[in-house]
């Protein structure tokens, strides 16, 4: 399939039902009110946003910033979902890039985030080769980390800075 282009927008109080609709389509994980609150009232569209081709929203990521014990800290990567008629376009690539791109920025530096990582379920293979292709690498197996979702394991990947 051809690349498409796309802009970003921010997930604001007004349009998170959006966000709502795209995981539901995407991911195997209902999410709870709260996430979406959570989302809005951080306000940063270098973390969560959408993706918009031709004025409608086909994709999103969601992420968050995690402290480490020591002085270093990490992005990660909550939810990414593009709807299934436009997979395979770049979308979720460039929603990813957009995050890498943050988080090698001097604002991110400064805050010492040191890597971006993510949880994937162990039978997500498509998901694991994204990530893959993008260099992040498969880490350790967590076991029982879904609740309610059938391979309940995961692997945590990571992509260092």
């Amino acid at each position: 399939m051809r690349e498409i282009e796309i802009d970003f927008g921010m997930i604001t109080n007004d349009n998170v039902e959006q966000l709502r609709i795209i995981n539901s389509t995407s991911l195997p994980i209902s999410y709870p009110d709260g996430f979406y609150k959570d989302v809005v009232i951080a306000k940063d569209e270098s973390l969560n946003k959408f993706a918009y081709h031709n004025g409608f929203v086909i994709g999103a990521i969601c992420c968050r910033i995690q402290k480490d014990g020591d002085a270093s800290s990490k992005i990660y990567i909550m939810t990414l979902g593009v709807l299934p008629s436009y997979r395979g376009r770049n979308v979720g690539t460039k929603l990813v890039q957009s995050v890498i791109d943050h988080a090698t920025s001097e604002e991110c530096q400064k805050i010492g985030i040191s890597e971006i990582m993510l949880h994937v379920q162990i039978s997500n293979n498509d998901a694991i080769k994204f990530y893959e292709r993008l260099g992040f690498e498969k880490g350790e197996l967590v076991e029982n980390y879904y609740k309610r979702i059938d391979p309940p394991h995961c692997y945590i990947l990571r992509k260092k800075l």
